[in-house]
């Protein structure tokens, strides 16, 4: 379809959807998982890659009950369930020296870069079905909204760059942080190393938000000009 088409505006959010849609992803994806594991490795000495393992059971759980409410997969749930995986993996890999860890820690995230990356093979890129999560409730109607606009081409352009530029931002940031973990003493690392790894979330956050923006109204104007161009026209 013509990138000059107008998009059709999202359907009206239903507050009480969303609300409980956010509860059970942050609940089950964020919070039990790191509880579980803080709990099962500080309070009952399991090993990283068993109590991993286990704290991976809520992102399955978060997903069966997206099946049984909505009928659909939760993507969001399905990267959560990878990322504990890969995180559980890479514990089990090398020596367990404060320094290995740093490195490893650094490597998650890297191998979150390289899974954007390998999307852009895909039919659609991550970062379509991240949009999908925050920028909807979760109703069918938005969800068929959202998948709908899958078929303007500034939307697609627009999806596959931002999965471009994370997978871009978490790889160099991986390969920066295993450098500075041997270039650095292990306990300024210990400082410096989640201060990147937010710092880089939190920046990726704001470009997305703002390159979002900034794609919509290009893709506005691009609309009342071409109106304007067809009125003149006629």
């Amino acid at each position: 379809m013509s990138d000059t088409a107008r998009p059709p505006g999202p359907p009206a959010r239903s507050g009480k959807a969303s609300a409980l849609g956010w509860i059970l992803t942050i609940g089950l994806n964020v919070v039990a998982p790191i509880v579980t594991y803080n709990t099962l490795t500080e309070d009952h000495g399991w090993s990283e890659f068993s109590a991993l393992l286990l704290s991976s059971a809520w992102p399955v759980l978060d997903t069966a009950i997206m099946v049984a409410w909505r009928r659909k997969v939760d993507e969001f749930a399905v990267v959560t369930l990878v990322f504990l995986v890969i995180t559980a993996l890479v514990s089990l890999v090398g020596a367990h020296t404060a320094r290995a860890l740093l490195v490893k820690d650094s490597g998650v995230t890297g191998l979150f870069g390289l899974l954007c990356l390998v999307t852009l093979l895909a039919p659609r890129p991550l970062m379509f079905y991240f949009g999908r999560k925050f920028a909807t409730d979760g109703t069918p109607e938005s969800t068929a909204w959202w998948n709908g606009m899958w078929q303007y081409e500034g939307f697609r352009s627009t999806m596959r760059t931002m999965t471009l530029v994370w997978g871009v931002a978490y790889v160099a940031e991986a390969l920066v942080r295993i450098a500075l973990a041997y270039a650095l003493p292990t306990d300024t690392m210990v400082v410096v190393s989640p201060v990147m790894l937010y710092g880089v979330l939190g920046a990726l956050g704001v470009w997305t938000a703002w390159f979002g923006r900034r794609r919509a109204a290009e893709g506005a104007r691009r609309q009342a000009e071409a109106e304007a161009a067809a009125a003149a026209a006629a």
